[in-house]
């Protein structure tokens, strides 16, 4: 006898261990495969905003020039069974062709980029780049009395970063939103 496993059970165990009733808020990424045109992403963000669910980040771009669909990644947070209407709601949108749960589908990458102008003169100029230096944050902008950064890495990462600029003159950050893809084949 052959074991199958569905497709999206967790490749850490052939059991989802997680309780569906618990109240325990969860944070997930999705990623959606959608026809990119035009109206499509109103309907998944009008999906949200109906039924009162919240989006923490979200990404889109065409990933598929010639077919015309673009990838949405997009981060919630709910219960295990919001997170499942969600999944199940977004899968009727008749422009998605494949919703994905990279939390519950085994291991995934995920990146943000962020840029920070920060102000600054004497040391603590200095500090701010030391503190891009242990960051790996990238310098793309100088004057006399400011940096714009770059960098790139987790979301955890980049919220550490504008904690430790912060004091220093923080003046303006941007961020792109989670972009994501699981690991492996």
């Amino acid at each position: 006898m052959t074991l199958t496993i569905e497709k999206g059970a967790s490749s850490h165990s052939a059991y989802d261990l997680r309780d569906p009733h618990s109240q325990i808020e969860e944070r997930h990424t999705l990623a959606l495969l959608v026809e990119n045109e035009p109206g499509t992403l109103a309907r998944v963000i009008g999906l949200f905003s109906g039924r009162g669910y919240n989006i923490d980040s979200l990404t889109v771009a065409e990933v598929d020039h010639t077919g015309h669909r673009s990838r949405i990644t997009l981060v919630t947070r709910g219960t295990p069974a919001v997170i499942e209407q969600i999944k199940a709601q977004l899968g009727r949108i008749v422009p998605v062709h494949e919703v994905h749960d990279l939390t519950v589908e085994g291991p995934a990458v995920e990146r943000e980029l962020g840029l920070f102008k920060v102000a600054g003169k004497g040391d603590r100029r200095v500090e701010a780049l030391r503190i891009a230096e242990i960051f790996r944050a990238k310098v793309v902008d100088s004057t006399l009395e400011s940096f714009v950064f770059e960098i790139t890495g987790s979301p955890e990462k980049i919220d550490a970063f504008a904690e430790l600029v912060r004091p220093l003159g923080l003046l303006e950050m941007a961020r792109t939103g989670v972009a994501a893809l699981p690991r492996g084949v």
